[in-house]
C-alpha cells in the first residue's frame, strides 16, 4: 500500500510504502531536480524488495520544476539555502520515523537529492543509517566538521558525466572518509542518467547492509 501524505508529518509532500519484508532498513528516497515523490519509487523497490520506502518532494523550485534546494548556477550552491533545507528535511525524517514508527534509513539519493544527502551526512549526521549517492558532488566549498564512524555510504559516478568531474565526486569521498565513514566509491561507463549496471551495483550493496541491527 502507497500513501500519499501532506501532512502527519506535514512539512513535505511525500509518499510511504510500508515494508512487506521484516528487519530491513528503510529507504529514504531523494529524487533529482524536476522529479517528485514518485520518481524513485520504482527503484527503490527494486534495490530493496520489501524495505519500506519514504518519498519525499523537493520544496524548492527551479524553472517550475521541484528540487530539495537553490542553486545560482550549474554545480554552483546556495550553501545558506542548502544549509537550511537540509536541516527542515533532516526534521522531516525524524518526525515520518515517528509517525511510521521506522528505524533510521539509507538515503538513496540522485543528482540533486544525492547532494542534500550529502550534506546531511555532514550536519545532520544521526538521522541517516547510511547512504547511496548516485551522481553526487561535493554540497559545501569547505565542508563541515562530522563524526560518521563506521557509517556505509555508497557513491556511485559516471565515468562519461558532462555535469560532475570525477575530480568533484572523489573530493566528496575524501571528505566522508576524513570523517569516519565507510566510503565504497565506484565509477561506472556510463553518463548522468541512470543505468541498468546502477542498479545491479546499488541492489548487491544495499543486500549486505539492509538488515538491522539487532
Amino acid at each position: 500500500m502507497t500513501r500519499l501524505a501532506t501532512s502527519a508529518p506535514e512539512t513535505f509532500i511525500h509518499r510511504f510504502e510500508p515494508a512487506t519484508a521484516p528487519g530491513q532498513a528503510p529507504l529514504l528516497l531523494l529524487h533529482g531536480t524536476g522529479g517528485d515523490e514518485n520518481d524513485l519509487l520504482p527503484l527503490g523497490r527494486t534495490v530493496a524488495p520489501g524495505a519500506a520506502l519514504l518519498s519525499p518532494r523537493g520544496r524548492t523550485l527551479e524553472a517550475g520544476m521541484p528540487r530539495f534546494f537553490r542553486r545560482l548556477a550549474e554545480g554552483v550552491f546556495d550553501e545558506e539555502d542548502l544549509r537550511r533545507r537540509t536541516h527542515e528535511l533532516a526534521d522531516f525524517v525524524e518526525q515520518a520515523r515517528v509517525e511510521y514508527g521506522l528505524p533510521a534509513p539509507i538515503a538513496l539519493g540522485f543528482s540533486n537529492g544525492a547532494n542534500i544527502a550529502a550534506a546531511m551526512l555532514l550536519l545532520r549526521p544521526e538521522v541517516l543509517s547510511g547512504a547511496v549517492l548516485l551522481r553526487a558532488m561535493s554540497p559545501f566549498a569547505k565542508p563541515p566538521a562530522a563524526a560518521l564512524t563506521a557509517k556505509p555510504v555508497l557513491i556511485v559516478s559516471g565515468s562519461f558525466d558532462p555535469i560532475i568531474p570525477e575530480e568533484d565526486a572523489a573530493r566528496l569521498a575524501a571528505t566522508l572518509i576524513g570523517a569516519g565513514a565507510s566510503v565504497d566509491h565506484r565509477s561506472l561507463p556510463t553518463g548522468h542518467g541512470l543505468s541498468q549496471a546502477d542498479l545491479r551495483l546499488v541492489r548487491d550493496w544495499l543486500a549486505q547492509r539492509l538488515a538491522l541491527a539487532s
